[in-house]
């Protein structure tokens, strides 16, 4: 499938893995909106992509009536929304023992009220047109939970849960969903993380996702798991 002319939004596009799925999908001939919740960082992502296809909306997607401002004002640049890229996610303290609320709090709004809400904002348009693809980044901690990542691992679950119930919720409709697992990347939010394997690089993932997005349309991947060897 061509992603020429096709419309795409990527949350939390003005960084690490969604700012290289950004980068894929304007290689392959797509309008991309990224989104960020940091101006200078959203500014910053919008002079590497260098194209007059990307549009960057200050976002917090832990904000139902932002999300919907950010899906209004991309069809108004670009027309009807085609894919549609839950990335955005926090990973914080995450031991149950460790008492942290506000970690929890905010993790648990952003890697499972954003993916609820963008799905909101776009899956009518979607059915109606018969077409549409829905992309949730979740996590290898979805499929193995340490005793470092409870609630981190628990929001992940419930990402992956969602896009199973969601496929099948759009069973026969044309619109397909596709759930992107990926093991250590080298990105900013695991800096900090010690590992004996190479890390992924963030345009690993992107390229998973376009695999996923260039199927036939008849073909829906529900789910890709990438790790490092």
């Amino acid at each position: 499938m061509n992603l020429t002319g096709k419309t795409a939004i990527v949350t939390g596009g003005n960084g690490g893995i969604g700012l290289a799925i950004a980068k894929r999908l304007v290689e392959e001939g797509a309008n991309v909106t990224i989104t960020g919740r940091s101006e200078d960082k959203l500014q910053s992502a919008l002079k590497e992509l260098n194209s007059d296809h990307v549009l960057a909306l200050k976002t917090d997607v832990s904000k139902f009536d932002e999300v919907k401002q950010l899906v209004d004002k991309t069809k108004e640049k670009f027309g009807e929304i085609d894919i549609y890229v839950n990335n955005a996610g926090l990973m914080k303290s995450s031991r149950v023992t460790d008492g942290d609320v506000k970690s929890w709090d905010n993790m648990i709004d952003t890697n499972i009220k954003g993916i609820l809400y963008g799905v909101h904002h776009v899956v009518s348009d979607m059915k109606e047109r018969g077409s549409g693809h829905i992309i949730n980044t979740t996590s290898v901690s979805a499929h193995e939970v340490t005793k470092q990542s409870t609630v981190y691992s628990a929001t992940k679950i419930a990402a992956l849960t969602i896009g199973q119930g969601l496929e099948k919720e759009l069973a026969h409709t044309g619109v397909r969903v596709t759930s992107i697992s990926p093991g250590m990347v080298d990105t900013r939010l695991a800096e900090n993380v010690k590992s004996d394997r190479k890390k992924l690089e963030a345009r690993d993932i992107a390229n998973a996702v376009i695999y996923a997005l260039t199927q036939p349309d008849y073909v829906n991947v529900n789910e890709i798991i990438v790790r490092p060897v």
